[in-house]
């Protein structure tokens, strides 16, 4: 695993105690990267709309922006881990689909669970950075946990995204892998160019559809729904005709 990045993290807490605690804790892991860390909310916000991170620890109670706030306004979510004294924004932390939600005061054992939930999803090795200038290259990939193994896993490969509860089965023509993880976050993270969501449970390789129909999509030997909430774009995206009710 020496060849892939580590994982670049922003610590953000009005509290310089739980901050300083934030940090010796991130300090012991070596696979964890602190980027920036800060105790004033709208520095930070300022700081990650020009800045690549991939995991977010935040407080929730900060004057000026609020860490609920602050997720609710960021276009493109690194995994999120809540750090709060205040157990009652759990469930609505968890609505905005974070990663994991830490109360205070919390140990380092519980610190290291919250962390194994991110590493237990995808891991994007360096040239990930290649689908920001060149979306079509063929030899960008992507690592997925199966099983403690990191699988090698090449974008243009991929047929298509199912989710299954807190899971993904990637498909492909030579494998399939399934790996813990959530398919807003692959939404997210896949080209919109090449990918797209047809049903709440599929992300689908637009190159890779052999057929379309009303309401359903034939992809290989694999037929895959298309939800009424999604066939709109598909078919702007796809530039067919208007299906038939």
């Amino acid at each position: 695993m020496e060849n892939l990045n580590r994982i670049r993290c922003m610590a953000v807490d009005d509290e310089p105690p739980a901050l300083q605690l934030l940090k010796s804790y991130i300090d012991k892991i070596h696979s964890l990267q602190l980027i920036f860390h800060s105790s004033n909310a709208l520095d930070a916000f300022n700081f990650i709309q020009q800045n690549e991170i991939d995991l977010l620890f935040i407080d929730i109670q900060m004057p000026g922006l609020n860490g609920l706030e602050f997720v609710k306004a960021l276009f493109h979510k690194p995994a999120i881990i809540i750090t709060t004294a205040y157990r009652e924004h759990a469930a609505e932390g968890f609505d905005l689909d974070v990663l994991d939600y830490l109360v205070k005061p919390f140990r380092f054992e519980r610190f290291l669970k919250a962390v194994s939930k991110y590493t237990h999803t995808v891991t994007v090795p360096a040239n990930f950075e290649m689908l920001q200038n060149n979306r079509t290259s063929e030899s960008v990939y992507m690592y997925f946990n199966v099983n403690k193994e990191l699988i090698k896993v090449f974008l243009k490969d991929i047929l298509y995204i199912e989710s299954i509860k807190d899971y993904i089965k990637i498909v492909t023509l030579q494998k399939t892998i399934v790996t813990y993880q959530r398919i807003s976050y692959m939404e997210e993270k896949l080209p919109e160019e090449d990918f797209m969501r047809t049903h709440k449970s599929f992300i689908v390789n637009i190159h890779k559809i052999n057929s379309f129909k009303s309401d359903r999509i034939r992809i290989a030997s694999d037929v895959i729904p298309i939800g009424r909430f999604y066939k709109r774009n598909l078919i702007d995206r796809l530039n067919g005709d208007t299906f038939s009710e």
